[in-house]
């Protein structure tokens, strides 16, 4: 059991949601990270597939108050991990379970979501240091899947389904023990206004604290 609460934890106890942003540029991070912040995100990844993605988690990291956990996805090799380090990140998101990256990223003092999709890859993620399980991709891994996994999972592991999550397919998934999610394009897609993207994060938090309120 964890005794020490981390800035992930707080973050992650705020509002359990992961901002992706992938495709987003320098020129419009910072409007998108703040309006993401005013609606309650306080965990938000670039992917490092993105343009110019170390300068994006650099304004982030710079323009967000400090109690916000910014960091990249698509984190693949434990050099990217010093890259995202050396920007001012702190959360590595990957879509895989390498336990190489993951041990480094841990090595740094970061906090890492592996991608997993197999019990043995979660398994072998959590013994390398995983601060939570990125279920993906979502589209594949059923709310069924998911619940017969959650069984043998240890139970304060938090589960976050990526991949195709909509506000209305949030509430299965969290019948199925999922304890949080990543939200990729539904949420941000390349060039898409703050306004929109402010509306969108609001269906999101109120899906999520209705559903919350609903299983208090």
């Amino acid at each position: 059991m964890k005794s020490i609460v981390t800035p992930f934890d707080l973050a992650f106890n705020h509002l359990p949601l992961v901002a992706i942003l992938r495709g987003i540029t320098p020129a419009e991070v910072v409007a998108v990270g703040g309006t993401l912040y005013d609606e309650g995100f306080r965990l938000i990844e670039v992917p490092l597939n993105s343009p110019n993605a170390l300068e994006s988690i650099k304004l982030l990291k710079r323009s967000l108050p400090a109690d916000a956990v910014i960091g990249a996805g698509t984190v693949l090799t434990p050099e990217a991990v010093f890259q995202v380090r050396d920007a001012g990140g702190t959360l590595i998101v990957m879509p895989h379970a390498d336990v190489n990256v993951i041990k480094t990223a841990r090595s740094l003092g970061l906090f890492c979501l592996p991608g997993i999709t197999t019990l043995t890859e979660a398994f072998a993620a959590i013994h390398a240091g995983a601060d939570a399980l990125k279920i993906f991709p979502a589209e594949l891994i059923t709310p069924a899947i998911l619940k017969a996994m959650r069984v043998v999972l240890p139970p304060a592991m938090p589960l976050l389904p990526v991949g195709g999550i909509t506000p209305e397919r949030m509430s299965a998934y969290r019948e199925a023990g999922a304890t949080g999610f990543g939200l990729g394009s539904v949420l941000f897609a390349p060039g898409m206004p703050a306004e929109k993207v402010t509306l969108r994060a609001r269906e999101f938090v109120e899906a999520w604290k209705a559903q919350a309120a609903q299983s208090t």
